[in-house]
């Protein structure tokens, strides 16, 4: 498998499997894959438990972490291998939103504007959507001990944030895929279906939603 792209970003929901396309895909192009480390957030597990004292000290560890990371990716030229990577760094925003005060927000808003100009762009984004049932079963199959206490409330306004986001979302072309009804870990035909998507050339964004396959 090739691709024309020289950076792709897959997006979505905590528990809709943007991780496990992403190193599918790493794996099928024999490309680097650049992984988000939420264990190395030592703040995390008491989020989930105490959403309102943590939320900023969380906030502002990820955004450093991912500010750090997307530093050391190397500049796009002919000769660099493609990279694959399991989030975007703007989408640090649907978060700060939905757990910050206002008070917290500002502050943020003056980090961010600083770090942001600085930050490659994906030549794609491909958007994960899927419904607040099928996030919440994935998260309870997978059974991560930091997301035992999360809270189908919390999903839900998590994935009502990810969908405005990416639906006004226009820094690179975008492709979203509806996922409710694929399985793209064990079915082989979802897979080439997502995969043939990607590597459709396109400007903007582009919805697919498959059925039948």
């Amino acid at each position: 498998m090739n691709t024309r792209h020289r950076y792709i970003a897959i997006e979505g929901v905590i528990g809709v499997g943007k991780t496990s396309l992403a190193r599918i895909l790493s794996e099928n192009l024999n490309v680097r894959l650049i992984l988000e480390n939420h264990d190395e957030n030592p703040f995390l597990a008491q989020f989930y438990k105490d959403q309102r004292h943590y939320a900023f000290q969380t906030q502002l560890f990820f955004l450093l972490s991912r500010f750090r990371q997307q530093q050391e990716l190397p500049e796009p030229d002919f000769f660099h291998s493609t990279l694959i990577s399991d989030y975007i760094f703007p989408k640090d925003r649907i978060f700060a939103y939905i757990n910050l005060s206002e008070a917290e927000l500002t502050l943020y808003e003056k980090v961010m504007a600083l770090m942001e100009v600085r930050v490659r762009k994906p030549d794609i984004v491909v958007y994960l959507q899927s419904s607040t049932e099928r996030l919440m079963k994935n998260i309870r199959l997978r059974s991560r001990p930091y997301e035992r206490d999360m809270s189908e409330e919390y999903i839900r306004t998590l994935n009502e944030g990810y969908n405005h986001f990416f639906f006004n979302y226009d820094e690179s072309p975008l492709l979203i895929v509806n996922t409710t009804q694929l399985d793209f870990v064990n079915n082989s035909n979802h897979l080439a279906a997502i995969t043939a998507e990607i590597e459709r050339e396109q400007l903007g964004t582009r919805y697919f939603n498959p059925v039948d396959i």
